[in-house]
């Protein structure tokens, strides 16, 4: 049979352009049509008179596709999702808070009516800082669940128990994935009948295999109105259909997923799975590919957007020289303030514990294996130089703003291509200038290679290291694996 041609479904092929040079494009705040007053004196009294191009677009997108309220009567359209792929640092946050907070100033009933799922507790900090102060004085609640508190603790600040039964106590979630599937299936009045908003920030990383799961329980709580006693379910939700006699007849609340990423995939495959209602797609990130699958012209080679101030280089190397080659790097090319990637949490343990065998090096983890204060405390050591390299996993780095990063270093080479540009992206950040070296197994150097040239990555250079430049370290390696397996055991 013929080769099947993907097709690209045409919101991914035809998305909305969004400026991708910033700084020229501030549009002023006054300018972006139906914001509310008492958010417009807001964003001032914070220091913001204007906005990015991302949210300038996706602002009035939002608001518009609820300009009749939340509740959509007899007959009303039910909104089109939006994806966002705009790269690190373009202000995506502020796009989705301040129309969601706009959305829901003049709710009556407090439900949660916005659900926003981050991968890492840093991430969900960070955003629901942001909604704080825009939901300051407006009577609106918000509850971050990250497990950072006991789960008794976060069950007290979602539901209370009365009477006449369960109310909720937050009008807006801000939570990670494991944290929310337990509440999901574990708190008695914990409801998400009346979600109006799901948000899911770096979303490629949400759709990953590990979140799929959550994302699918999130749907089916939202969904599952018809079965629960209590309320008679004046708007029960049916899961989204063809119109019928029957579910047209109850106004239905819609679900609007509304997805952030710096990479959003472009894999219509992966974004099949979340299931998105004519989704219309912002993205500042341009390579298309035509209808035939050519590329076009105008920009091939900018599909993802690095910093200017990043050179990038790779070593070849092989398997057992790989530690020794981090060693050189640190001790006699004299690298500081160093963030060096590894694939998993095992990994980024155990080449912690063996630098530190060595000796010679102020090195530390950051991994989920610490608590957030230890976190906190060894980001701060490392921005003010006391620690010259900081051992990482990709879930522990992702979106972290940090000061000063000099080199990223992939200890393992990334196997996708918007790993390495997250990784990567940690360095040369805000138009300083960085270094971003690559470990790559001979076995690996062609893929490797081609993933970048994919990307439209040409100006990789191969770094070679001489066997013998590394010979000098051998024997006080060898004695730093001995101490090594001596702790293990």
């Amino acid at each position: 049979s013929p080769q099947v041609q993907p097709f690209l479904p045409q919101w991914l092929a035809e998305p909305r352009r969004v400026q991708k040079r910033i700084r020229e494009n501030l549009c002023p705040v006054r300018d972006v049509p139906g914001i509310h007053p008492r958010l417009l004196r807001k964003l001032q009294m914070n220091g913001i008179d204007s906005f990015f191009p991302v949210q300038a677009e996706v602002i009035p997108a939002i608001l518009q596709s609820a300009a009749h309220g939340f509740l959509l009567g007899r007959g009303g359209f039910r909104p089109k999702d939006i994806c966002v792929s705009a790269p690190t640092g373009s202000g995506k946050t502020l796009s989705f808070v301040i129309p969601i907070v706009q959305v829901l100033l003049d709710r009556v009933v407090c439900h949660v009516r916005a659900l926003v799922v981050l991968p890492t507790k840093e991430l969900a900090q960070q955003v629901s800082k942001v909604f704080n102060v825009y939901t300051d004085g407006t009577g609106l609640k918000v509850v971050l669940i990250t497990g950072q508190k006991s789960f008794a603790k976060e069950q007290e600040m979602l539901v209370q128990k009365k009477v006449t039964g369960y109310c909720s106590l937050a009008d807006i979630v801000v939570a990670t994935p494991g944290r929310l599937t337990d509440h999901i299936n574990q708190t008695p009045g914990f409801s998400l009948t009346q979600l109006r908003f799901l948000i899911v920030d770096e979303a490629d990383r949400m759709i990953d295999d590990m979140h799929q799961n959550c994302l699918n329980q999130i749907v089916k709580a939202a969904f599952q109105g018809e079965n629960h006693s209590g309320s008679n379910m004046l708007f029960q939700r049916t899961k989204p259909g063809p119109l019928t006699a029957a579910s047209s007849c109850s106004p239905q609340i819609p679900l609007q997923k509304l997805l952030f990423s710096a990479t959003l995939t472009q894999d219509p495959e992966k974004l099949q799975q979340l299931d998105l209602f004519q989704p219309r797609l912002f993205t500042s990130v341009y390579s298309e590919k035509n209808r035939d699958g050519t590329e076009t012209e105008q920009n091939t080679n900018n599909k993802y957007t690095l910093p200017e101030g990043l050179s990038q280089c790779y070593v070849p190397c092989d398997l057992n020289s790989k530690p020794l080659l981090l060693l050189y790097f640190m001790l006699k090319m004299k690298f500081t303030r160093v963030l060096c990637f590894t694939n998993s949490r095992e990994a980024s343990h155990r080449l912690f514990l063996l630098v530190q065998a060595f000796g010679g090096v102020t090195v530390a983890e950051f991994s989920s294996r610490l608590t957030p204060n230890e976190r906190k405390r060894t980001m701060k050591e490392f921005e003010q130089g006391k620690i010259q390299l900081l051992i990482s996993t990709d879930a522990t780095a992702r979106g972290i703003d940090v000061k000063g990063v000099n080199y990223v270093i992939n200890y393992d080479a990334p196997q996708f291509i918007r790993t390495y540009i997250h990784r990567v992206g940690r360095t040369a950040r805000a138009g300083e200038a960085g270094v971003a070296f690559s470990l790559v197994l001979r076995i690996q150097e062609r893929r490797f290679l081609r993933m970048l040239r994919d990307a439209g990555i040409q100006d990789i250079q191969k770094h070679p290291v001489k066997g013998n430049s590394l010979k000098p370290l051998v024997q006080q390696y060898e004695g730093a694996l001995c101490k090594l397996e001596k702790t293990v055991k």
